[in-house]
């Protein structure tokens, strides 16, 4: 069995890659994958590592804050913000993601993700 924490790391190397672009670590399962905002973003566990490591919708994101983790059964939820890089007139893009890891504990890999976010301006 895997720990809570250690699954909990699991989806914690998901959000640092999301801003290093490097998913080398990240635990995806096979066949993971992603929905966000209703729409399948991820197709397989080298797809969402593919996309993560070379995909120019992450090269936006500039950082991420520490994410509030709850665990229920299988599931870990992660809410966090992140900000994008572009700055214009001290304002910048940022938003605040609600995401769910499948995570089971008896091989502590990511076979699911469920993305919401909301878009804000944040100043800097």
């Amino acid at each position: 069995m895997v720990s809570e924490a250690d699954r909990i790391a699991a989806a914690q190397s998901y959000i640092d890659a999301l801003v290093s672009h490097d998913a080398d670590a990240v635990p995806f399962a096979p066949g993971c994958t992603r929905i966000e905002q209703g729409v399948r973003t991820g197709f397989s566990g080298n797809h969402l590592r593919r996309s993560l490591n070379r995909g120019l919708q992450f090269r936006l994101i500039a950082a991420a804050s520490q994410p509030e983790y709850t665990v229920v059964g299988d599931e870990v939820r992660a809410v966090y913000d992140v900000v994008t890089k572009p700055r214009l007139f001290g304002r910048q893009v940022a938003a605040r993601i609600d995401e769910t890891f499948v995570i089971p504990a008896d091989d502590g890999m990511i076979h699911h993700i469920t993305a919401q976010f909301r878009p804000y301006i944040r100043r800097t």
